[in-house]
C-alpha cells in the first residue's frame, strides 16, 4: 500500500471515529493518542518516509502535514463542540435567571466603632497617633503618676515582658511620649491595643482596644472637655441619649470624672469612659510649666462603646471569628 493509500485510510478511519465522540475524559485522551500522540498512527506515518526516495519525500512531507493539520483542528473542534455542548445540556439550568451573588465580606464590627471614633474626632480638631505596645515601665506607670506600689503594676493586671518592660496596659503611654517630643499646644487622640492579665468572661478579655484622648494648651478646662465628650456621645448614640459625669479618681488626672450613658434595656447606668484634668505633676514629668500649661485627658474602650452601640451580650464574640456574628455588620 502506497504512503497515499495510507494517509487516506487514517484519515477515513479518524472521522469514523470521530463521529462518536466520547464525553469521558480518559476515552478522549485515548482517542489524540491513538492518532496524534507521539506513537500514534501520524507519528507512524511519518516514519516510514525513510522508505521514500529523496525525490519522493518532500511531496510526501506535504500530504503528512496536512493530515495532521486536518487531524488536529477537526480534533478541536469536536472539543470545543462537546464542551459547549455539556454547558447547556444541564436541564436545570435557567440563562435567564439572574446570578448569584459572590459573597461580600463586611468591615468588623470593632474597626467600624474605631472608625466611627476617630471621624468624630478628626472633625472637631483633634489629629491621630500612634504608639508602641510594648513600653518600658515608666511611659506606662511612673511618667503617669502611679505610685511604685500602685496596684495596676501587680503581676494580676499587667504582663511583664521583662522585669521593666510591660505590654502595655492603656493607650495613655502614648500622651508620654507625644509631650516628650512635642511642644504644646497639642491635641491627639490615640487609638490602639492594650493588654491586661484578666481572667476571661463575658465582659473582660485579655487583649482589647482603647483611644486615649488629649489637649493641651494655655486655657484648658473642665469645662471644655465636658463640652468635646457631649457631643462625642450624642455623634456615637443619638442626640435623645442620656449621660452623666460623675467623680472618680485616675493617677494621672485631677479631677477626674467617669461618664456613664443611661440603657433602655437593661434600665441602668453604664460606663463609656473615664476623664479628668492632667495632674501638673505629669506635665513636671514631660517638661511642660504646668504654671502656664494646661490639660484634659480621657480614656475610652471600643469593645465597651461597640457592645452598647450594637447591643452585644458578650465581648468574646469580637475574637472568635464566628462568621454568623459578623455577617449581621454588613
Amino acid at each position: 500500500m502506497s504512503l497515499k493509500e495510507n494517509i487516506d485510510s487514517v484519515r477515513s478511519d479518524f472521522l469514523a471515529d470521530i463521529e462518536s465522540f466520547p464525553n469521558d475524559a480518559q476515552d478522549i485522551e485515548n482517542l489524540r493518542v491513538k492518532y496524534l500522540g507521539r506513537k500514534g498512527l501520524v507519528a507512524g506515518l511519518f516514519s516510514s518516509m525513510g522508505n521514500l526516495s529523496a525525490e519522493e519525500r518532500p511531496q510526501a512531507g506535504q500530504l503528512l502535514n496536512a493530515l495532521k493539520n486536518d487531524l488536529s483542528e477537526q480534533f478541536q473542534k469536536k472539543m470545543d463542540e462537546n464542551n459547549s455542548g455539556a454547558q447547556t445540556q444541564d436541564p436545570y439550568f435557567d440563562a435567564t435567571l439572574p446570578g448569584i451573588a459572590p459573597a461580600l465580606g463586611s468591615m468588623h464590627p470593632l474597626e467600624r466603632t474605631l472608625q466611627e471614633i476617630k471621624d468624630i474626632f478628626i472633625s472637631i480638631g483633634f489629629h491621630v497617633e500612634y504608639g508602641p505596645e510594648i513600653d518600658d515601665d515608666y511611659h506606662n506607670f511612673s511618667a503617669l503618676n502611679f505610685p511604685e506600689h500602685h496596684p495596676a503594676r501587680d503581676m494580676q493586671d499587667t504582663f511583664f515582658v521583662a522585669p521593666d518592660t510591660v505590654l502595655r496596659t492603656h493607650t495613655s503611654n502614648v500622651q508620654i511620649h507625644l509631650m516628650e517630643n512635642e511642644d504644646p499646644p497639642i491635641r491627639h487622640i490615640v487609638p490602639g491595643r492594650v493588654y491586661r492579665n484578666e481572667a476571661i468572661s463575658f465582659k473582660s478579655y485579655c487583649l482589647f482596644h482603647q483611644v486615649e484622648g488629649i489637649y493641651v494648651d494655655k486655657n484648658v478646662s473642665f469645662g471644655e472637655l465636658k463640652g468635646v465628650l457631649e457631643y462625642f456621645v450624642r455623634q456615637m448614640f443619638g442626640p435623645k441619649v442620656k449621660m452623666r459625669f460623675r467623680p472618680s479618681f485616675f493617677p494621672f488626672t485631677e479631677p477626674s470624672a467617669e461618664v456613664d450613658i443611661w440603657s433602655t434595656e437593661r434600665n441602668q447606668w453604664l460606663e463609656i469612659l473615664g476623664c479628668g484634668m492632667v495632674d501638673p505633676a505629669v506635665f513636671d514629668n514631660v517638661g511642660y510649666d504646668s504654671s502656664i500649661w494646661h490639660g484634659y485627658a480621657f480614656g475610652m474602650g471600643v469593645e465597651r462603646i461597640a457592645m452598647l452601640k450594637y447591643k452585644i451580650d458578650d465581648i468574646r464574640h469580637f475574637y472568635q471569628g464566628d462568621v454568623r456574628f459578623l455577617r449581621q455588620f454588613k
